[in-house]
Order: C-alpha cells, then sequence, then structure tokens
C-alpha cells in the first residue's frame, strides 16, 4: 500500500508541543529579561535569599574609565559572571560588586587631548576645575561602560559599584598610604625609574610595554689620563651605547672584573676593549669608517697588532676624561648651555630637588659662575669602577655609567660617592643651563640621537666618536598608553623598600610577598612562577607620579630634616578632610588645619606629587571589602580573577599594599586569562582593522552566543575570534537550544503522578541517569577548579552526543507512540523532567538569558527564576559503572550499524534506518529485539562475523512507521498502536 492512501492517524500521536519558539531571537529578547530581573529588583533579592549562606567573595579588579566595553572586557566579565553563578549554584552567597579605576594618567591624557584640540594648554587651567573634567569624563565612561556590561548578562550591584574617585574610596587610599608612613616603610630618594617624556610622569612597570624599534649605536671613546698600568696611559677606553643621550651625563666607566681586556691598535689609537668583543667592534669601525685601520679583522685573528692584555681587575685606579673635555678646554663653539636657565627646582615636572642634591644639581650658589661650573663637570676625571652586571654579551665590554639613567648605574655610583645631577627635565630635554645640550631634546627623538644629529656631531668635533649607525634592532620600553618611547630617569620620589624589615611583622616585604605567593592558589599554576619572578626580581615600589588627576601624596615634609610628619591627629584630619571633600581637600585646606597647633605650616612643605594609580587599585580590597559599605562583602576575597598582565599589575600591587600593611595578601586564589587575538592570532588593533566590537556583536547574535564563545574558547591561554568562529558558536548555540526546544515538548502536560521511580526503569533510562551523574560530578569538578571550558564542552558534548543522538533518537518512538501510561514512557518523560531541571541549572551561568527563557517557559512566574535554584539533586545511587561500560558496548555497535546503513541510504534502496534488517555478531547484554530497537532499525539478529544489511519485507505502520511484521492490513497498525488507538 502506498504513503498516499495510508489511514491518517497524526492526531493519535503525541508530539512534542511548545511555545519556545526554534529561532531564538536574542539580540530582541534578551533586552526584555533584562527589564525583568531589574524589575524584580533581582541581585537585591538574591542576596536576601542567600542571607547566612557559605560565603564566597570575588573582588572584582577595577577597569579604567576610559572607553567602551572591548573584547578583552567582554571575556573578563563574562568569567568572572561564571564564578559568581557557578558558586551561587552551589548553594553559596557569592556577591559582586563592579568597580572602576578612575583615577590616573589613562583618564587625564584624554582630557589633555581634548585642550590640545582647542589649542590650549592644561596648565593654565585651575588643577580643581582640571580635576573635575577628569571626575566629570570617568563618571561619563563608568555609566556608559556600565549599561553594556549589564547588557552582557553581568548579574552585579550595579546600583552601587565602587569608584576609585569616590570620596569614601579616596579617604581610604590616603589611610592607607599613611599606615605605609606610619609602619616606617616608605622614603623619599633619587633613583631611576621609567619616565615617560611625553607624559611628564614616571610610569609603573605595569603601565611599559616592549615594542621591536631601530637605534643609533655608537662606539666612544674615553682617554685614559691616569692608570697603574702605564701601557694603558694615553689610552682609550671604548664603550658602546644604544642612548647616545645618556653620554651627557656620564660619570664614570664599569668593567667586569673577570673579563679579559686587550689593546687594540686602531687609526693610531690605542683602544682598549674586552678581548671577546674585539672581532665584533671591529666590524662596526670597519663598517662605519670604511677604513681598515693597523688591524685588519683576519690579521688581528692570527694573532697579530696585540699589545697590553689583562684582567678588568687590573683596570682597578684607572682613569679616564670625558670626550667632550677636548671642547671645554678649547674655544671650539657649543651647541646650547650658554644662559643661566631654570634649575632643577624649576623643571617641568613638577618634581621636588633631590633632597640631597649635588652641587650640579641644584645650583644654588648664585656666586659662582653657572656656565663655568657645569663646564667642570665634563672636565672631571672619570673612574674605572667594577661592575658585576657588565658583560660580553654584547658592546665593547667597557659600559658607561649615568647614575641618573640606569639602575645598575646609580647603585655602582652611589656606592663611590658620585651623585646624580638631574641633568634631564621632564620633557626629556637638557637643562636650559646644561654646559652641553642645554635646553636642547627631546633625547627619544632618533634624529636627535642619530648618526647626524648634535649628540653625534659634537662627539665627533672632540675626536671621541670611533663609529655610528642607526641600524641596531632591539626590544625598548614604551608607555601602553601614549605608546612613545619612556627613559630611565633620576628624580626625587616616593618608595616603599622591598628588602627593609616591617617591624609589626620581622620579615621584609619581599619576604612576606615570597610566602604569600607560595601560599596562595595559581589558576593556572604558572602564574606563582610568573608572580614570583617578578617579585622576587623588582626594585623598591614607586609610589609617586608627578600629574594633577589621582590621590594626594599627603605628607608633610620638614624643611630641615626632610623628615616626613608621623602624627596620628594630623592623619585622622587629613582623611577625614579628604572624606568630607575628595581629593581637592588636600591643596584647597590651609596646612595649618591640618597641622593643628601642635606644629607650624612655616616649618613643613605640603607634598604635591600624587600616587601612583597601581597604589589607588591596590588598596580596593580595604574600601570594598572591609569599608562595610557592602555588608554582603568580606575580607580577604576568595578570588581575583584578571588578564595574566596583572601579575606585573594590580595582582601584584594588591599583594604588595596589603603584605605591607597587613601581613598577607588579600586574596587566597588567583584565576588568570589569556588575551584574544585575532582568528589568524595576531593582536587586536584598530590600524590594522581586525577588532571585533562585542557590543557589535551582542546587537547582532545575542549576548547568549558571544558568553558561549567566551567560555568555550581555551582562555587560559591566548585564544581567537572572528566571524568564523563566531558563526560556529551560533551553530553550537541552536544545538543547545533545540535540547531545550524538544525537552520541552516532549515534557508538555507532564505531572507528577507519571513520575516513576529509577529502579523500575528500563535500563536506558537508568543509563541516562548514571550519565547524568557522571556529568554533575565532573561540573562540580570543573567548578572547583574554575575549567570553565571543560565545563561547557562537557555539558555540550552531552547535549549533542548522548541526549540529541542517541536517547532522544531511541526515545522518540516511545515518547510518541506509546500509550501514555505505558511504563517506557513514563520513565521515559521522569528521565526527561529530571534532564530539564538539571540541564536548565547547569546552563544558566552559561547562557542567562536562553536559561531563564526555558525554565519560564515551563514553569511561568512572575517572580521566579532560574537563577535563583541550587544546584540539580542528583542521586548517587544512579552511578552504576557496569552499566554505564555496558551502554557504551552498545552504542558502539550502533554506530557499527548505522556505518554499514549509509551506504543502502545514499543509494536510496533504503530511505530509512526503520527499513533495514541487520544480522551482526552478538551484542553482549542486549537482546536482538531490544538492540534493533536501540538501532531503530526493522529487526536485527545475532550471528556470523560481520554486520549485514539487507531490505525489510515487513509493512510499515500507518501509525508509528516502523517495519515490525505484526502489521494488520486492515487497520495498517501494528499490534502497539492498535492497542493505543483502541
Amino acid at each position: 500500500m502506498s504513503d498516499e492512501t495510508r489511514k491518517d492517524y497524526r492526531d493519535t500521536v503525541f508530539l512534542p508541543k511548545t511555545d519556545f519558539p526554534m529561532k531564538a531571537g536574542l539580540a530582541d529578547a534578551e533586552p526584555k529579561w533584562l527589564a525583568r530581573w531589574q524589575g524584580l529588583d533581582f541581585y537585591k533579592r538574591l542576596r536576601a535569599e542567600r542571607k547566612a549562606r557559605e560565603k564566597f567573595v570575588l573582588h572584582d579588579g577595577p577597569p579604567y574609565a576610559n572607553g567602551d566595553m572591548h573584547i578583552g572586557h567582554a571575556l573578563n566579565h563574562v568569567l568572572k559572571d561564571m564564578v559568581v553563578r557557578t558558586q551561587t549554584l552551589l548553594g553559596k552567597d557569592a556577591p559582586y560588586v563592579p568597580g572602576w579605576d578612575c583615577h590616573g594618567l589613562p583618564i587625564e591624557w584624554k582630557v589633555e587631548e581634548e585642550y590640545r584640540k582647542k589649542g590650549k594648554n592644561k596648565d593654565e587651567v585651575d588643577p580643581k576645575a582640571f580635576r573635575a573634567e577628569c571626575r566629570a569624563y570617568a563618571q561619563n565612561w563608568v555609566d556608559r561602560q556600565r549599561e553594556q556590561l549589564k547588557r552582557l548578562g553581568i548579574n552585579g550591584d550595579w546600583d552601587n559599584p565602587y569608584l576609585t574617585m569616590d570620596f569614601q574610596a579616596e579617604a581610604t587610599i590616603v589611610s592607607e598610604l599613611l599606615k605605609v608612613a606610619e609602619s616606617g616603610q616608605l622614603y623619599r630618594g633619587a633613583k631611576p625609574v621609567m619616565w615617560s617624556p611625553v607624559e611628564k610622569t614616571a610610569l609603573a612597570e605595569a603601565e611599559v610595554e616592549y615594542e621591536d624599534i631601530v637605534s643609533t649605536q655608537v662606539d666612544v671613546a674615553f682617554e685614559i689620563t691616569e692608570s697603574p698600568i702605564t701601557e694603558l696611559v694615553g689610552a682609550y677606553a671604548v664603550i658602546w651605547t644604544t642612548t647616545p643621550w645618556t653620554v651627557p651625563v656620564n660619570q664614570a666607566l664599569a668593567y667586569g672584573p673577570d673579563i679579559e681586556y686587550e689593546i687594540l691598535p686602531w687609526n693610531g689609537k690605542k683602544l682598549l676593549i674586552s678581548k671577546e668583543l674585539i672581532p665584533g667592534v671591529l666590524e662596526r669601525l670597519m663598517a662605519v669608517s670604511g677604513q681598515i685601520g693597523d688591524v685588519t679583522l683576519t690579521a688581528y685573528g692570527h694573532g697579530q697588532g696585540k699589545q697590553w692584555t689583562g684582567k678588568g681587575s687590573d683596570l682597578a685606579g684607572t682613569i679616564a676624561r670625558h670626550p667632550m673635555a677636548n671642547l671645554f678646554e678649547s674655544p671650539l663653539p657649543l651647541r646650547g648651555g650658554v644662559g643661566g636657565g631654570a634649575s632643577p627646582a624649576d623643571s617641568a615636572d613638577g618634581a621636588t630637588p633631590h633632597p640631597n642634591p649635588s652641587p650640579e644639581g641644584e645650583g644654588r650658589e648664585p656666586a659662582i659662575d653657572r656656565q663655568s661650573m657645569l663646564a667642570e663637570f665634563f672636565l672631571r676625571p672619570r673612574p674605572f669602577l667594577p661592575g658585576d652586571f657588565v658583560t660580553t654579551e654584547s658592546g665593547t665590554g667597557l659600559v658607561h655609567m649615568a647614575p641618573d639613567h640606569g639602575e645598575d648605574d646609580f647603585l655602582l655610583c652611589k656606592a663611590h660617592g658620585i651623585d646624580p645631577v638631574f641633568a634631564v627635565e621632564g620633557d626629556g630635554k637638557y637643562r636650559a643651563d646644561w654646559a652641553w645640550l642645554g635646553g636642547q631634546g627631546s633625547v627619544i627623538n632618533p634624529k636627535f640621537n642619530g648618526p647626524e644629529g648634535p649628540i653625534c656631531s659634537d662627539l665627533k668635533t672632540a675626536g671621541g666618536l670611533l663609529a655610528a649607525s642607526a641600524d641596531y634592532s632591539h626590544s625598548y620600553p614604551h608607555s601602553w598608553r601614549s605608546k612613545a618611547k619612556v627613559i630611565f630617569r633620576c628624580t626625587p620620589q616616593w618608595f616603599v623598600p622591598m628588602d627593609k624589615p616591617i617591624e609589626a611583622q620581622g620579615k621584609t616585604l619581599r619576604e612576606t610577598a615570597m610566602a604569600e605567593i607560595e601560599r596562595v592558589r595559581w589558576v593556572p599554576e604558572r602564574g606563582a612562577n610568573r608572580i614570583g619572578a617578578m617579585v622576587s626580581g623588582r626594585p623598591d615600589w614607586v609610589l609617586s607620579r608627578q600629574r594633577a588627576w589621582g590621590v594626594p601624596i599627603t605628607l608633610f615634609v620638614h624643611r630641615q630634616t626632610g623628615e616626613y610628619l608621623v602624627d596620628a591627629d594630623v592623619n585622622a584630619r587629613i582623611v577625614a578632610a579628604v572624606r568630607a571633600e575628595g581629593v581637592d581637600a588636600w591643596t584647597g585646606t590651609d596646612p595649618q588645619v591640618f597641622l593643628g597647633d601642635a606644629y607650624k605650616a612655616d616649618d613643613y612643605e605640603r607634598m604635591g606629587d600624587i600616587l601612583d594609580v597601581w597604589f589607588d587599585s591596590g588598596c580596593t580590597h580595604a574600601f570594598v571589602l572591609e569599608s562595610g559599605r557592602w555588608p554582603d562583602l568580606r575580607w580577604p576575597a576568595d578570588l581575583y580573577l584578571e588578564g595574566s598582565d596583572q601579575h606585573r599589575g594590580w595582582f601584584q600591587s594588591s599583594l604588595l599594599q596589603s603584605c605591607v600593611t597587613r601581613g598577607r595578601a588579600p586574596y587566597d586564589a588567583v584565576v588568570t586569562h589569556g588575551f584574544t587575538l585575532d582568528a589568524s592570532g595576531r593582536k587586536m588593533s584598530k590600524s590594522l582593522g581586525n577588532t571585533i566590537d562585542p557590543n557589535k556583536v551582542i546587537g547582532e547574535s545575542g549576548a547568549d552566543v558571544l558568553r558561549l564563545w567566551a567560555l568555550n574558547v581555551d582562555w587560559r591561554e591566548d585564544h581567537r575570534i572572528g566571524p568564523e568562529i563566531m558563526r560556529g558558536m551560533t551553530d553550537a548555540y541552536r544545538k543547545i537550544r533545540n535540547t531545550f526546544r524538544y525537552l520541552l515538548g516532549a515534557l508538555d502536560g507532564f505531572d507528577e503522578a507519571e513520575r516513576i521511580a529509577a529502579a523500575d526503569m528500563p535500563e536506558l533510562e537508568r543509563w541516562v541517569l548514571h550519565r547524568l551523574a557522571q556529568l554533575g560530578d565532573e561540573l562540580r569538578g570543573c567548578v572547583n577548579d574554575f575549567d570553565f571550558t571543560r565545563y561547557v564542552t562537557v555539558l555540550q558534548a552531552f547535549c549533542v552526543h548522548d541526549l540529541s543522538a542517541f536517547y532522544f533518537d531511541v526515545r522518540k518512538d516511545s515518547l510518541y507512540c506509546d500509550a501514555v501510561d505505558s511504563p517506557k514512557r513514563r520513565a521515559c518523560r521522569t528521565v526527561m523532567d529530571t534532564l530539564f531541571h538539571a540541564l536548565t541549572r547547569w546552563f544558566a551561568p552559561v547562557l542567562v538569558f536562553t536559561a531563564e527563557e526555558a525554565w519560564q517557559a515551563r514553569f511561568p512566574s512572575e517572580d521566579g527564576s532560574v537563577h535563583l535554584l541550587d544546584w540539580p539533586e542528583i542521586d548517587a545511587a544512579w552511578l552504576d559503572a557496569a552499566l554505564g561500560q555496558k551502554w557504551e558496548t552498545i552504542r558502539a555497535a550502533r554506530e557499527s550499524v548505522t556505518e554499514a546503513i549509509e551506504p543502502f541510504r545514499r543509494e536510496k534502496t533504503i530511505r530509512s534506518s526503520n527499513e533495514a534488517v541487520v544480522r551482526l555478531p552478538e551484542v553482549a547484554g542486549i537482546s536482538a529485539a531490544d538492540f534493533a530497537e536501540v538501532s531503530i532499525v526493522s529487526a536485527a539478529e545475532y550471528g556470523g562475523d560481520a554486520t549485514v544489511v539487507t531490505r525489510t519485507e515487513a509493512e510499515k505502520c500507518a501509525r508509528c512507521w516502523r517495519h515490525t511484521g505484526d502489521v494488520d492490513p486492515a487497520t495498517e497498525l501494528c499490534v502497539r498502536c492498535t492497542g493505543v488507538t483502541a
């Protein structure tokens, strides 16, 4: 009988029925769910319902309030939301208070840009008015980012976030600084620090990024005037540098005590160079000069031309002279530096001079001719000093020392009584009164340093330049904000010492921090090694910045002793004023008000620097977790979660700040993620046009699809995103959504009267419960390990492979065609109900909108929510390893049967597996009839060594479409369907 003439039994089939749409329409639907949650005041309601439960606190690291949400923000906040929601799902009270970093250079720089566009100078604006503009700028971006993050489905206390520019926060930051000061772990000194000439401020390591550049490399000769080794007098010590601008500030030469040195004849001069590096030096000299000199490289390699040879330690007591001394002893014209000019005290960066400056650095003696005094700088002897840092990796084996511009230089010179001279101003120019190149620069300008620039030209005139070429490729630090090169610059700054014992703890800050790094849980584990390496070798923490927008360093320094004032009453007045008026209170209040009757304002200098913004963010644990403003929080945090760059940023500043004031880290665990790259693995850049705007993705595909991507990628490493990747995520989302839709349709009308005990279920249902119990254990492990990629992966695999491709496929016949009260159908619907309750909960932290939509589709409620529920109840008795292994074997056999049928389907010999009869080797533990049902074939027979497929001769049931061999020609129904429709 043909299909066209068969009777229509469709009305008797129990097909799935649901209003849950196949097409999600997330971009339009999600805002409606957000509005619903807002109407329920959902965050507060969740806090009320979780009150008194075990607490889990993730402390939000503050992003900068200076731009739209980018893909890195989106990934980071989805991960945080996943932590909070999964901990909530486990039954804990997991509050989330978002925050923003509002002070510092990024915001100040943007406000300055607006001034520059209008042709204005920031320095002409009243500082209070300027800070008000910075505050308004930050608030604007806080408001914009807040709405964007809310749209991403992040659940948090959005009505009450923390801002570092809140007066309460600013007062706490001041209080934390004063705690450091009171403990004696604060000092003022001049050290070389990373300095941005463009931004005119010191930078923290976290504010610096390294880029490859090409610099001018120079070989400069310093004539040796005195030495215990007579052969060296009149010879020239050769130094090599890629920062020619530091030569005008040279004060000594360093040698390696164990390095072997030799004299090399070159064009009538004797050059002192490391024996190991002579070939490289010769190559540079010959390449630049075009001359062969007294000795060719080949001849030198055969031992010709060698004169004095000795170890670096033999050079002790040797003295050289600066090459520019030749010009200062002659009437040759100099470039700049001929006028009085400003002293360092008037420098553009506004920094206070070194408390114990050298005569050259301060220049306060009006009776002395400044030009003569500064010219004398270039005439004084340059001693040879032993330096353990000198190597033979490159250069000449001799290093010129400029204590103003290098940490090794500074420490070595300081140990030998040589002080910095503060010749380079905050804008990168030499002081106007500097004898050589005064008022010129900027020192980061390639042309200024180039072979034809003034430095090389003057050195050449003085006879000190041996070689110069603008061809040296290397990595160099840049400000990550302005993208301009930075320099090491010695300026007076405030520091927290890393190696001074903290009296209350008996250990140094470095020791305490290293012990805490070992205690804290790091995910992934390599994070401990990364931050440990940074902390173990880091210099003292530079706290001061020379800018306007930030928390001031609220210290009074005695004008005579240089000591800062430590007085609890004074400090209390300062903190109270900042709490009432914000940072403007520091400069806007008469200092005598702070000092009270105990001190005279004329005796003290009020500091004008601001705090490193990393100190601000490092204090967030204090004013967020401890202040009481957010009573649901507590100190310390269970978890910090940020990008891996924060090992040198927020993780470290929080660690150091908390260790110096509290003796421990403010967190017990730290999770880090990598960076998002484009589909080709390149760093995202607006100039490359390869950025992905998360707001656009949300507007087109929905936030749930973006969330699924964020939790699907291997986010612990650098990972990728692109149009093709997002299309894959859309397909993955669709499969999950179809799982919900199928369950909702299959469960239409389900009630408790249908429920059947697990012990009374068929094996297939018990296997599903076994898999569900396995999945529950695995997902709990994922939550505890913060392994969200695996969490999502195993959930997706369960839906696609275990359910859609297997269980749903096998049981759709029973679900659609068995009698309503048949045990098998009741067992199937009971399991599906269990699946629905589990999957909606487990997916709720991932697909926050879709899970809510599915839950409400089945359990509509004005105030109910899937996000108020706990982890699904899983009976441990469901686990059955033997049953699980048995059904894995059955599934493997089923797959082999499907593969065997496929060629017949392609040839259209068999249109459906229901038309197939299979003969195959026996499958242990299941009858042939039951295996036929599992494989969805007409019949199965055991026997033989291979699977054989033939087409059935049995008629098809007009209701269930199965070829069972028991169809009644009169009714066209099989025995089962006859009974159901009777």
